[in-house]
């Protein structure tokens, strides 16, 4: 290990390289130590099939990229290309019939027939107030919202779509199975609190920024945070796997982009046992089966217009895809699964070379499920597009525990490194208004595993990083904004 610096970071993901930025502005030289021979984690583009194909490890498409506080603060849009679609995200219900989320608001509910009223009714508030919505979700939930008002009217809508109410307002199934396809992002039953909260907080980025694409992949985001901080001298050393932190250097400030379970095997006997105890409460998700395609031409799509949009959801109907997602949570991998797909060459000619496509793919899966789903995600885009068999050139599956092999963060395959069950949306790691810092002088927590929770946001380790700085310097967060050459 090099000598002693002002501050450590472990992990490269965009809530690791965050904290590091924030660091780095604020005057301290950092060094970030990451285990795999490439940066970014689940947020790295990769040839995972053939050469020419580039895929995203992780998420390909990003909601929070222009609605994250702190990447408002970076200043993202203006340093990355981010192409933001007309239809952010699309859902089909049979053969030749979607219901589609557009960017407007007022497009889709005059798409949605006798439920576009009650759709634009339920929408329209949060999305005038997507921001503040933004900042609310993205804030630990024991912290007093900046803006009450409109804190009740997404929990009120949250609790309406939480319950078996879910339906109400609702007479056919288009707008339901439009809510239904984003709150299953969550990988918990429906319907539950957790999951209309984050289904409606991702609906309202729909319908407000829009869910962008970042041109040359998710690594896009990755790059320009490590462009930041080298600019402001910090360094970023891959290839090192940490297993104390005893291994890394003397430094004022350590910031840990790991989970909760990690952590508790790095600090060995320094922790306390009550820290540990409540670390040991923190549980874990269920996972998912991911397959990526290298495709020898764009998806035979029998509904045209989904030949327009880079994220579907498949799972027919909103009771549909709540059996599915019930049957995951009892241990079971349903016949006819909830599917994620991503269409990033719909946006990026960068991903594939001409007239081929990338696609993107998961399932949700029981954790540390061994079984490839490759064939399942297959026939469900089948369903709706007969033939795309014949336009796949290879395919790259991994199961739930292979996932986890690929990045230790993903523990049985939960891309969201801890359930975002209500009580661990609140609690996260662990009940705290200060929830990053830890009991060990210097040493804070960051990741998908604390407050906020999941996503590629930066929020994480950027709060972790002002959580330092108002410790250890009485300093509040430095512009991050680019600056002028």
């Amino acid at each position: 290990m090099p000598s002693s610096t002002d501050a450590n970071v472990v992990g490269s993901g965009p809530n690791g390289l965050a904290a590091a930025v924030t660091l780095a502005r604020a005057g301290y030289t950092v060094r970030v130590y990451e285990k795999a021979d490439t940066i970014g984690g689940s947020a790295r583009t990769l040839p995972l099939t053939q050469p020419g194909f580039q895929h995203d490890l992780g998420s390909a498409v990003h909601p929070l990229a222009l609605a994250s506080p702190f990447f408002r603060a970076f200043g993202l849009a203006s340093r990355i290309d981010l192409r933001v679609p007309d239809i952010s995200f699309a859902h089909p219900i049979v053969a030749g019939r979607s219901a589609v989320a557009y960017r407007s608001l007022d497009h889709t509910a005059s798409q949605l027939g006798r439920d576009g009223r009650a759709y634009r009714r339920l929408l329209a508030p949060l999305v005038a107030k997507a921001l503040e919505i933004a900042r609310f979700t993205g804030s630990p939930l024991l912290q007093v919202p900046e803006t009450p008002g409109v804190a009740a009217q997404f929990g009120l809508r949250s609790l309406q779509q939480g319950t078996h109410l879910w339906n109400a307002g609702f007479r056919d199934e288009d707008a339901r199975a439009l809510l239904s396809g984003a709150a299953a992002h969550t990988i918990l039953p429906l319907p539950s609190l957790a999951s209309a909260a984050a289904g409606l907080a991702l609906t309202t980025h729909a319908h407000a920024g829009g869910w962008p694409v970042p041109v040359g992949g998710s690594q896009a985001i990755i790059d320009a945070l490590v462009a930041d901080l080298e600019a402001h001298g910090g360094t970023v050393i891959t290839g090192v796997d940490v297993h104390s932190l005893d291994d890394l250097p003397a430094s004022e400030i350590t910031i840990l982009d790991v989970t909760p379970r990690a952590f508790v095997a790095l600090a060995g006997d320094r922790m306390p046992p009550a820290y540990r105890r409540s670390l040991a409460r923190f549980r874990y998700g269920n996972g998912v089966a991911k397959v990526d395609f290298a495709l020898r031409a764009p998806v035979p799509w029998t509904d045209p217009v989904l030949r327009n949009a880079p994220t579907l959801h498949l799972g027919g109907t909103r009771a549909q895809i709540a059996r599915a997602e019930d049957a995951v949570a009892r241990g079971g991998h349903p016949a006819s699964p909830y599917v994620l797909v991503s269409q990033p060459s719909v946006l990026d000619s960068t991903r594939a070379p001409a007239g081929a496509a990338t696609l993107w793919a998961y399932t949700h899966v029981p954790a540390g499920s061994t079984l490839d789903r490759r064939e399942a995600v297959v026939t469900a885009i089948e369903r709706f597009a007969p033939g795309f068999r014949d336009v796949i050139i290879d395919a790259a599956s991994l199961s739930a525990a292979q996932v986890e092999a690929s990045n230790p963060n993903l523990i049985g395959g939960d891309i969201g490194a801890g359930a975002p069950t209500l009580s661990q949306l609140i609690a996260r790691p662990r009940l705290a208004r200060d929830p990053w810092r830890t009991p060990l002088d210097g040493v804070y927590l960051c990741g998908a595993s604390t407050a906020p929770g999941p996503g590629v946001h930066g929020l994480s380790g950027w709060y972790a990083a002002q959580s330092a700085l108002r410790t250890h310097a009485q300093l509040g967060s430095p512009d991050l904004l680019p600056r002028e050459k």
